[in-house]
């Protein structure tokens, strides 16, 4: 299964579309570029594998792995990207201004079951970000 996120940058965050096979799931944001920065940049476009992971902060959620220089790089909920995410990607259901989306749970969700189901029946499941 390959989804795709389509970004658009701003300088206060950026906002992407996410695609699975040309279906559409959810928007996203994440921070704005800063050179993979960290904890303060998103991260480059590239294409990379996605699994399951829990931590107790999280409870059951997405991990993106291969991100070169970076670790824990995981999709989970926000709705703000500069006040609550570290460089992950948040799935949301409405975009409403750089880096900040509405009911980002709702779109996680959505997303959460797409991946699972995939990846219960044995296939990969890759992300491919790109502008």
């Amino acid at each position: 299964m390959v989804f795709s996120i389509t970004r658009t940058y701003f300088p206060e965050g950026t906002n992407g579309k996410l695609e699975c096979e040309g279906k559409f799931i959810c928007n996203t944001i994440e921070l704005p570029w800063k050179n993979n920065e960290t904890k303060v940049s998103c991260i480059p476009e590239g294409k990379y594998f996605i699994k399951k992971r829990y931590s107790k902060k999280f409870q059951w959620h997405l991990e993106i792995f291969n991100v070169k220089n970076r670790s824990l790089i995981l999709f989970h909920p926000a709705n703000n990207a500069l006040q609550e995410l570290n460089g992950c990607i948040a799935p949301v259901t409405k975009l409403s201004g750089p880096g900040l989306g509405l009911m980002s749970r709702k779109a996680f969700a959505k997303l959460k079951e797409f991946v699972y189901k995939a990846l219960d029946k044995g296939e990969s499941v890759e992300l491919i970000v790109q502008f």
